[in-house]
């Protein structure tokens, strides 16, 4: 009789991880509990995430910060207009070894296991989705061979959203692989005079890797794991289907209001952000309330509002936000 030497898996282990990262990136960041959390979901689900804010807001520190935590691989790419897909990918560079000349692979950017596309949007199209595969699959093709990509892998992307001369906007498939976008605000006063303590004092904060590459693989064995019951995932599509404004039964906000709705990876996002914010939060299975928390991540991204909205001044969040007070969750508790 064979045995399997896979370790059992802890549900626990997930709130545990969960803890010790939040501990150690609370030592660098001041406040965005939101934002640390999510993007914290986004790493235990195999995600990608999308900060959206004004300069000044340590979107780059943060991920270097989780970087540093985990002890992973981290590499940043500065996306600009004259950036080419093979500056992310890598490139064949031809050789001349003892009189024969062969071509040898150089590794990109990407070839790592935390990648920062800060300010993603400044790109051209085409440069943008050199990413897609490697988002989607976890690999690359370069020259007809395809290379896998290290696990986990995870792309943070920046966006400013208040500059729009040199910019291209993302396209819709290339939003659709991150997993959730997150609009980080300014700091309130209390939390704002923290930053500025902390950064004016001739004081450096080492942070130690306090999660093992092998945990963070084994949350997500977990997460996956976790069994969901039926009414939360009908919940999950029905919030999806609401955004389609040629769906039957759709919403009404999404009949006066939007133009685009969120496909089916969105219902995916929710049910597995819902499973791991509830082991995070030391629940052994998602709860209604789980998939509500997640949904403003999830579908802001993924609405494109209508001209009626924009004469109006809604944004996708509001859309999302007036989505889920339309939608009601069941009458039933998920226990």
């Amino acid at each position: 009789m064979s045995t399997s030497t896979e370790p059992p898996l802890d549900p626990e282990l997930v709130h545990d991880v969960y803890a010790r990262l939040r501990e150690e990136i609370g030592k660098v960041i001041a406040g965005q509990e939101h934002v640390v959390n999510t993007l914290l979901l986004s790493l235990f689900c195999q995600g990608h995430c999308l900060l959206i804010g004004v300069p000044g807001l340590a979107k780059t520190l943060l991920a270097r910060s989780l970087a540093s935590s985990l002890g992973l691989n981290f590499n940043r790419i500065q996306f600009t207009p004259d950036l080419m897909p093979g500056d992310i990918l890598g490139s064949e560079i031809l050789h001349q070894r003892q009189g024969e000349v062969e071509f040898e692979f150089q590794l990109g950017p990407v070839f790592t296991n935390l990648l920062l596309a800060d300010e993603i949007n400044r790109t051209p199209p085409k440069t943008q989705s050199a990413l897609l595969e490697a988002m989607q699959e976890r690999k690359v093709t370069v020259a007809g061979k395809s290379r896998p990509l290290d696990n986990p892998f995870l792309v943070v992307a920046t966006q400013n959203p208040i500059e729009h001369e040199g910019t291209y906007p993302l396209p819709e498939a290339q939003l659709d692989r991150f997993m959730f976008s997150i609009h980080l605000s300014y700091p309130g006063k209390e939390i704002e005079a923290e930053i500025v303590r902390r950064t004016t004092q001739n004081k450096d904060v080492t942070l130690n890797s306090v999660v093992e590459k092998d945990e963070i693989l084994q949350v997500e064995k977990i997460i996956r794991a976790v069994p969901v019951a039926d009414h939360v995932v009908n919940y999950a599509v029905e919030l999806s289907h609401a955004t389609r404004p040629k769906e039957e039964g759709t919403s009404e906000v999404a009949k006066q209001y939007i133009e685009w709705g969120a496909g089916p990876r969105a219902s995916q996002y929710l049910v597995l952000g819902a499973k791991a914010l509830a082991l995070m939060g030391g629940r052994s299975a998602p709860e209604t309330r789980h998939i509500r928390e997640v949904a403003p991540f999830v579908f802001s991204h993924r609405i494109v509002p209508n001209y009626r909205a924009t004469g109006e001044g809604l944004t996708a969040a509001d859309l999302a936000a007036q989505l889920l007070d339309e939608v009601k969750e069941p009458n039933y508790d998920a226990d």
